[in-house]
Protein backbone atom coordinates (compact mmCIF):
# COMPACT_ATOMS: atom_id res chain seq x y z
CA UNK A 1 0.00 0.00 0.00
CA UNK A 2 1.33 3.41 -0.95
CA UNK A 3 0.14 7.00 -1.03
CA UNK A 4 -0.88 6.91 -4.71
CA UNK A 5 -3.05 3.85 -4.14
CA UNK A 6 -4.84 5.63 -1.29
CA UNK A 7 -5.38 8.71 -3.45
CA UNK A 8 -6.71 6.55 -6.32
CA UNK A 9 -8.97 4.69 -3.91
CA UNK A 10 -10.48 7.91 -2.58
CA UNK A 11 -11.14 9.38 -6.03
CA UNK A 12 -12.75 6.17 -7.26
CA UNK A 13 -14.91 6.09 -4.14
CA UNK A 14 -16.02 9.67 -4.90
CA UNK A 15 -16.75 9.17 -8.61
CA UNK A 16 -17.93 5.53 -8.50
CA UNK A 17 -16.74 5.23 -12.11
CA UNK A 18 -13.39 3.95 -13.36
CA UNK A 19 -13.24 6.08 -16.50
CA UNK A 20 -14.18 9.33 -14.75
CA UNK A 21 -11.83 8.59 -11.87
CA UNK A 22 -8.94 7.86 -14.27
CA UNK A 23 -9.59 11.13 -16.13
CA UNK A 24 -9.65 13.05 -12.86
CA UNK A 25 -6.38 11.43 -11.82
CA UNK A 26 -4.77 11.92 -15.27
CA UNK A 27 -3.93 8.23 -15.56
CA UNK A 28 -5.15 5.42 -17.77
CA UNK A 29 -8.07 3.25 -16.73
CA UNK A 30 -5.94 0.06 -16.77
CA UNK A 31 -3.44 1.73 -14.43
CA UNK A 32 -6.25 2.63 -12.05
CA UNK A 33 -7.76 -0.87 -12.24
CA UNK A 34 -4.38 -2.45 -11.56
CA UNK A 35 -3.73 -0.17 -8.56
CA UNK A 36 -7.10 -0.96 -6.98
CA UNK A 37 -6.65 -4.68 -7.64
CA UNK A 38 -3.26 -4.60 -5.93
CA UNK A 39 -4.81 -2.85 -2.95
CA UNK A 40 -7.61 -5.43 -2.73
CA UNK A 41 -5.07 -8.25 -3.09
CA UNK A 42 -3.08 -6.83 -0.16
CA UNK A 43 -6.17 -6.77 2.08
CA UNK A 44 -7.55 -10.00 0.78
CA UNK A 45 -11.02 -8.52 0.22
CA UNK A 46 -13.05 -6.55 -2.29
CA UNK A 47 -13.24 -2.83 -1.73
CA UNK A 48 -15.56 -2.15 -4.69
CA UNK A 49 -18.32 -4.05 -6.41
CA UNK A 50 -20.00 -3.44 -9.77
CA UNK A 51 -23.36 -1.69 -9.99
CA UNK A 52 -24.32 -1.46 -13.66
CA UNK A 53 -21.70 0.68 -15.40
CA UNK A 54 -20.60 2.10 -12.07
CA UNK A 55 -18.90 0.70 -9.00
CA UNK A 56 -19.70 1.21 -5.35
CA UNK A 57 -17.91 0.56 -2.14
CA UNK A 58 -18.42 -2.69 -0.33
CA UNK A 59 -18.94 -2.52 3.42
CA UNK A 60 -15.21 -3.18 3.77
CA UNK A 61 -14.47 -0.36 1.37
CA UNK A 62 -16.72 2.02 3.32
CA UNK A 63 -14.95 1.06 6.52
CA UNK A 64 -11.54 1.65 4.97
CA UNK A 65 -12.58 4.93 3.30
CA UNK A 66 -13.15 6.71 6.62
CA UNK A 67 -9.54 6.05 7.62
CA UNK A 68 -8.16 6.91 4.20
CA UNK A 69 -9.95 10.26 4.19
CA UNK A 70 -8.65 11.10 7.67
CA UNK A 71 -5.10 10.13 6.71
CA UNK A 72 -5.09 12.04 3.42
CA UNK A 73 -6.73 15.07 5.02
CA UNK A 74 -4.02 15.12 7.69
CA UNK A 75 -1.33 14.83 5.03
CA UNK A 76 -2.90 17.68 3.05
CA UNK A 77 -3.05 19.78 6.21
CA UNK A 78 0.58 18.99 7.01
CA UNK A 79 1.61 19.82 3.45
CA UNK A 80 -0.18 23.17 3.52
CA UNK A 81 1.22 24.09 6.93
CA UNK A 82 4.73 23.10 5.87
CA UNK A 83 4.49 25.18 2.70
CA UNK A 84 3.33 28.10 4.84
CA UNK A 85 6.20 27.58 7.29
CA UNK A 86 8.85 27.67 4.56
CA UNK A 87 7.24 30.45 2.56
CA UNK A 88 9.38 33.63 2.42
CA UNK A 89 6.25 35.73 3.00
CA UNK A 90 4.26 33.50 5.38
CA UNK A 91 6.90 31.45 7.16
CA UNK A 92 7.74 31.23 10.84
CA UNK A 93 10.91 32.28 12.64
CA UNK A 94 11.82 30.74 16.01
CA UNK A 95 13.79 33.61 17.52
CA UNK A 96 15.51 33.70 20.91
CA UNK A 97 17.47 36.50 22.53
CA UNK A 98 19.30 37.59 25.67
CA UNK A 99 17.34 39.38 28.37
CA UNK A 100 18.67 42.89 27.70
CA UNK A 101 17.10 42.94 24.24
CA UNK A 102 13.53 42.15 25.30
CA UNK A 103 12.26 45.59 26.24
CA UNK A 104 13.19 47.55 23.14
CA UNK A 105 15.58 46.09 20.56
CA UNK A 106 13.74 42.90 19.62
CA UNK A 107 10.21 44.41 19.62
CA UNK A 108 11.46 47.28 17.43
CA UNK A 109 13.33 45.14 14.94
CA UNK A 110 10.45 42.66 14.61
CA UNK A 111 7.96 45.48 14.12
CA UNK A 112 10.17 47.08 11.47
CA UNK A 113 10.50 43.74 9.67
CA UNK A 114 6.76 43.07 9.73
CA UNK A 115 6.10 46.56 8.41
CA UNK A 116 7.82 45.52 5.19
CA UNK A 117 5.11 44.60 2.66
CA UNK A 118 6.69 41.27 1.72
CA UNK A 119 6.98 40.05 5.31
CA UNK A 120 3.79 41.21 7.02
CA UNK A 121 2.45 37.64 7.28
CA UNK A 122 5.61 36.08 8.74
CA UNK A 123 5.05 34.61 12.23
CA UNK A 124 7.47 34.59 15.17
CA UNK A 125 7.92 32.55 18.31
CA UNK A 126 10.07 34.12 21.03
CA UNK A 127 12.23 32.82 23.86
CA UNK A 128 14.76 34.39 26.23
CA UNK A 129 17.74 33.17 28.20
CA UNK A 130 21.43 33.63 28.80
CA UNK A 131 23.84 33.20 25.91
CA UNK A 132 24.95 29.66 26.79
CA UNK A 133 21.35 28.47 27.02
CA UNK A 134 20.52 30.09 23.69
CA UNK A 135 23.52 28.60 21.89
CA UNK A 136 22.87 25.11 23.27
CA UNK A 137 19.27 25.18 22.10
CA UNK A 138 20.25 26.70 18.77
CA UNK A 139 22.54 23.72 18.12
CA UNK A 140 19.75 21.33 19.08
CA UNK A 141 17.43 22.94 16.52
CA UNK A 142 14.98 24.49 18.98
CA UNK A 143 15.73 27.99 17.66
CA UNK A 144 16.36 29.18 14.11
CA UNK A 145 18.22 32.33 15.08
CA UNK A 146 19.45 33.87 18.34
CA UNK A 147 20.62 37.32 19.34
CA UNK A 148 23.35 36.90 21.94
CA UNK A 149 26.96 37.51 22.98
CA UNK A 150 29.90 36.02 21.12
CA UNK A 151 31.05 32.64 22.42
CA UNK A 152 34.57 31.28 21.98
CA UNK A 153 35.20 27.75 20.68
CA UNK A 154 31.94 27.41 18.77
CA UNK A 155 33.26 26.67 15.25
CA UNK A 156 29.87 25.53 13.96
CA UNK A 157 28.11 28.77 14.88
CA UNK A 158 28.10 31.77 12.59
CA UNK A 159 28.25 35.01 14.64
CA UNK A 160 27.45 38.27 12.85
CA UNK A 161 27.59 41.54 14.86
CA UNK A 162 24.32 43.45 14.57
CA UNK A 163 24.27 45.97 17.44
CA UNK A 164 26.26 47.50 20.25
CA UNK A 165 25.31 48.10 23.88
CA UNK A 166 26.92 50.69 26.13
CA UNK A 167 28.27 49.29 29.37
CA UNK A 168 27.73 51.43 32.46
CA UNK A 169 28.17 51.29 36.21
CA UNK A 170 25.01 51.34 38.31
CA UNK A 171 25.07 52.25 41.98
CA UNK A 172 22.41 52.97 44.63
CA UNK A 173 21.34 56.60 44.60
CA UNK A 174 22.89 57.24 48.03
CA UNK A 175 26.19 55.55 47.13
CA UNK A 176 29.50 57.49 47.42
CA UNK A 177 29.92 57.23 43.62
CA UNK A 178 26.43 58.51 42.84
CA UNK A 179 27.65 62.10 42.50
CA UNK A 180 29.89 61.19 39.56
CA UNK A 181 28.80 61.27 35.91
CA UNK A 182 31.66 58.98 34.88
CA UNK A 183 34.26 56.87 36.68
CA UNK A 184 37.19 54.65 35.83
CA UNK A 185 37.01 51.02 36.84
CA UNK A 186 39.83 51.61 39.34
CA UNK A 187 37.57 53.96 41.29
CA UNK A 188 35.07 51.13 41.84
CA UNK A 189 37.61 48.71 43.31
CA UNK A 190 36.76 49.34 46.99
CA UNK A 191 33.10 48.40 46.56
CA UNK A 192 31.39 45.00 46.35
CA UNK A 193 29.86 44.02 43.01
CA UNK A 194 26.76 42.22 41.88
CA UNK A 195 28.12 40.14 38.99
CA UNK A 196 26.57 38.37 36.06
CA UNK A 197 26.72 34.58 36.47
CA UNK A 198 29.23 32.45 34.57
CA UNK A 199 26.51 31.36 32.15
CA UNK A 200 26.03 34.93 30.96
CA UNK A 201 27.61 35.86 27.65
CA UNK A 202 28.62 39.19 29.19
CA UNK A 203 30.64 37.64 32.03
CA UNK A 204 33.84 36.97 29.99
CA UNK A 205 33.96 40.61 28.87
CA UNK A 206 33.47 41.94 32.40
CA UNK A 207 36.14 39.54 33.72
CA UNK A 208 38.51 40.84 31.04
CA UNK A 209 37.81 44.45 32.01
CA UNK A 210 38.85 43.76 35.60
CA UNK A 211 41.85 41.66 34.58
CA UNK A 212 43.15 44.34 32.22
CA UNK A 213 42.72 46.91 35.00
CA UNK A 214 44.61 44.68 37.48
CA UNK A 215 41.60 44.59 39.80
CA UNK A 216 40.28 41.59 41.71
CA UNK A 217 36.60 42.45 42.19
CA UNK A 218 34.77 41.85 45.44
CA UNK A 219 31.80 39.78 44.31
CA UNK A 220 28.87 40.06 46.71
CA UNK A 221 26.59 37.81 44.63
CA UNK A 222 25.89 36.66 41.09
CA UNK A 223 22.69 36.77 39.05
CA UNK A 224 21.71 35.71 35.57
CA UNK A 225 19.19 38.33 34.52
CA UNK A 226 19.68 42.08 34.19
CA UNK A 227 16.64 43.19 36.18
CA UNK A 228 17.70 40.96 39.10
CA UNK A 229 21.12 42.61 39.11
CA UNK A 230 19.56 46.08 39.04
CA UNK A 231 17.23 45.05 41.86
CA UNK A 232 20.11 43.96 44.10
CA UNK A 233 21.98 47.19 43.36
CA UNK A 234 18.89 49.22 44.25
CA UNK A 235 18.83 47.70 47.75
CA UNK A 236 22.54 48.49 48.21
CA UNK A 237 23.74 44.89 47.94
CA UNK A 238 26.54 46.04 45.65
CA UNK A 239 27.28 47.96 42.46
CA UNK A 240 27.33 46.47 38.97
CA UNK A 241 28.54 46.72 35.39
CA UNK A 242 25.54 46.31 33.14
CA UNK A 243 24.33 47.27 29.65
CA UNK A 244 22.58 50.64 29.62
CA UNK A 245 19.14 49.20 28.91
CA UNK A 246 15.87 51.21 29.02
CA UNK A 247 14.49 49.27 31.99
CA UNK A 248 17.19 50.67 34.31
CA UNK A 249 15.01 53.77 34.57
CA UNK A 250 12.54 51.67 36.55
CA UNK A 251 15.05 51.01 39.34
CA UNK A 252 16.25 53.27 42.14
CA UNK A 253 19.83 53.37 40.81
CA UNK A 254 22.25 55.94 39.41
CA UNK A 255 23.72 55.25 35.95
CA UNK A 256 27.38 56.22 35.60
CA UNK A 257 29.49 56.10 32.44
CA UNK A 258 32.74 54.13 32.38
CA UNK A 259 35.59 56.33 31.16
CA UNK A 260 38.31 53.70 31.49
CA UNK A 261 38.77 50.98 30.27
CA UNK A 262 36.70 51.59 27.16
CA UNK A 263 35.25 48.29 25.93
CA UNK A 264 32.67 47.69 23.23
CA UNK A 265 29.92 45.14 23.91
CA UNK A 266 28.45 43.74 20.68
CA UNK A 267 25.27 41.79 20.11
CA UNK A 268 25.47 39.03 17.51
CA UNK A 269 23.00 37.23 15.28
CA UNK A 270 23.92 33.56 15.64
CA UNK A 271 22.93 30.69 13.36
CA UNK A 272 24.26 27.18 12.82
CA UNK A 273 26.62 26.99 9.85
CA UNK A 274 25.48 24.88 6.89
CA UNK A 275 22.07 24.22 8.45
CA UNK A 276 19.05 24.70 6.23
CA UNK A 277 16.96 27.70 7.23
CA UNK A 278 13.61 28.75 5.82
CA UNK A 279 13.47 31.72 3.49
CA UNK A 280 11.66 33.67 6.21
CA UNK A 281 14.52 33.05 8.66
CA UNK A 282 17.15 34.01 6.09
CA UNK A 283 15.20 37.14 5.18
CA UNK A 284 14.87 38.20 8.82
CA UNK A 285 18.56 37.52 9.50
CA UNK A 286 19.57 39.69 6.54
CA UNK A 287 17.15 42.38 7.71
CA UNK A 288 18.60 42.25 11.25
CA UNK A 289 22.15 42.69 9.96
CA UNK A 290 21.15 45.79 7.95
CA UNK A 291 19.00 47.12 10.80
CA UNK A 292 21.82 46.70 13.30
CA UNK A 293 24.27 48.64 11.15
CA UNK A 294 22.00 51.70 11.40
CA UNK A 295 22.15 51.48 15.21
CA UNK A 296 25.89 50.87 15.47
Amino acid sequence: MNLKQLQYFRVLAQTEHYTRAAEKLYITQPSLSYSISELEREFGTQLFEKEGRNVKLTKYGRFFLSYVEKALDELDLGKNLLLKMVSPTEGKVDLAFIYTLGSKFVPNIVQSFLNETNYKNVEFSFAQGNTQYLINNLKQGKFDLVFCSFVENEPNIDFIPIAQEELVIIVPKDHPLSNYKSVSLNETAPYPFVFFSNESGLRPLIDKMFKDSNIVPKIACEAEEDSAIAGFVAINYGIAIIPNIPSLKNFDVKIIKIKQPNYKRFIYAATVKDRYNTLATDSFRSFAIKYGKKII
